[in-house]
């Protein structure tokens, strides 16, 4: 991840270069069932993938409407998605009398009608070699959870070329469901960086996971001397759920579109911040079990997946129960306790939106909002800009050209090496700051 092509920085990359790129990576991705069934035939030919990526490049850069035009394009024949299918567990298509003109006018008029979050055009190859859209494909929103957390499992698209054209030169192409590679700012690179697939990431909150599995053992060694059977969970399965959940929340902030700042602190640094060392809350809230409510909510999730696969007079599940059961649970109190935490990444989303960051220890304590970071700490020059998941590879970024609150999250980073931050623009862009080897590193979310 996070590869960048062999051009100096001054060069820019076009689609011919992008076409070239997937071909370059396309067979590195793991081959399921389904591709058997589509053999490689499901990449087409050069000049053909070129005249796709080049398509959607010129149609991103028009306008409708004066709304930029972004849309999905799933190249594909009709035959592949099954007739009496839809959303939320499959795909629907539906297919034009008459197919029309693949070209970037015609996707320019499509795009208010596929709606990027729920909607593929659906391009074929007709029989004379020429590219027409056949239709649309609805997915409905799942397959975002991905991004944006959740537990709803999504259909799968077929292994073919799914191209996603997400604003003017932005193009991220597919295999399926999984990203191979993207064009942005005239730079290739193998896709966005997810940072939540990091290893550093989870390392950081290793010691709070061991919290939450030691307070579910309570609750579960509680349970059982009462005579209710829990079945054991996975140990894996706190930091899936801890990572959906703080997936979910930075998408919500992201998704409401006035940025902000989340700071991240150890928990032995929250006396020290409520104290006005470093950053200033401005609203700072009560010690109190309110303030933990992110906390307690995953733990109850992980005792109640734990509860509701142990019924009866004996475990129902002698194994471990783990993520897989979670996305599948069709337990009422699982499905509340989801929402809740969907509602809880609401409210962190509101706070944001006041000027100044937002404040939680590693252990998901609400701690206040409206922080101003201390204009007297050593101000940041440059950065490094992580160009992998574990920063092991970065270029020197100077900050003349960010705003205050970049530049102030630089700051922090920079003073306190044991804080993470998630900066999110007013554009949804998302940058994770820390300190790594003494030097402030971040890195762009997808």
């Amino acid at each position: 991840m996070g590869e960048t092509s062999g051009r100096t920085q001054r060069e820019h990359a076009y689609p011919g270069d992008l076409a070239g790129f997937v071909r370059e990576r396309w067979r590195r991705y793991p081959k399921g069932a389904e591709e058997r069934d589509h053999g490689e035939a499901g990449l087409p030919g050069a000049a053909v993938l070129e005249a796709l990526l080049s398509t959607c490049y010129q149609a991103s850069l028009l306008r409708e409407e004066e709304r930029p035009v972004i849309f999905r394009m799933v190249f594909a024949g009709p035959q592949d998605f099954p007739e009496g299918e839809g959303p939320p567990d499959g795909l629907h298509r539906l297919e034009f009398e008459e197919p029309r003109l693949f070209d970037e006018h015609e996707l320019r008029r499509l795009s208010p009608a596929a709606d990027f979050d729920r909607t593929l055009v659906g391009v074929s190859e007709d029989d004379d070699g020429e590219l027409k859209i056949w239709g649309v494909v609805h997915s409905g929103p799942r397959w975002l959870r991905g991004v944006q957390g959740g537990r709803e499992p999504s259909a799968p698209l077929p292994p073919v070329p799914v191209v996603e054209v997400e604003g003017p030169g932005r193009l991220q192409v597919k295999k399926g469901s999984v990203a191979v590679a993207e064009l942005e700012a005239g730079r290739l690179s193998d896709s966005y960086a997810d940072v939540f697939a990091s290893q550093w990431l989870p390392d950081l909150f290793a010691p709070v996971r061991a919290e939450l599995v030691e307070l579910h053992e309570e609750a579960r060694r509680e349970a059982m001397s009462l005579g209710e059977p829990w079945a054991p969970l996975d140990p894996d399965v706190s930091r899936k759920v801890a990572q959906q959940m703080f997936r979910r929340l930075v998408s919500t902030v992201r998704d409401a579109r006035h940025g902000g700042t989340i700071i991240i602190v150890p928990p032995g640094r929250a006396e020290e911040v409520l104290a006005g060392h470093h950053v200033f809350l401005k609203h700072a809230f009560v010690d109190g079990e309110p303030r933990r409510r992110f906390r307690t909510l995953i733990v109850r999730i992980m005792n109640r997946l734990a509860e509701s696969h142990g019924r009866g007079e004996e475990v129902a599940y002698p194994r471990a129960v783990g993520w897989e059961e979670y996305v599948w649970s069709e337990d009422r109190e699982l499905a509340e306790l989801d929402e809740a935490i969907f509602e809880f990444a609401h409210l962190v989303a509101g706070l944001a939106a006041v000027d100044g960051a937002v404040v939680m220890t590693r252990r998901f304590e609400l701690l206040g909002f409206g922080g101003e970071i201390s204009g007297e700490l050593t101000p940041v020059h440059s950065v490094r800009k992580s160009l992998d998941l574990e920063g092991e590879s970065t270029v020197e970024e100077g900050t003349q050209g960010v705003g205050t609150r970049h530049r102030s999250a630089y700051r922090l980073a920079g003073a306190l090496p044991d804080v993470l931050l998630v900066v999110v623009s007013q554009d949804g862009d998302a940058r994770f700051v820390r300190d790594k080897d003494g030097a402030v590193t971040c890195w762009d979310q997808a």
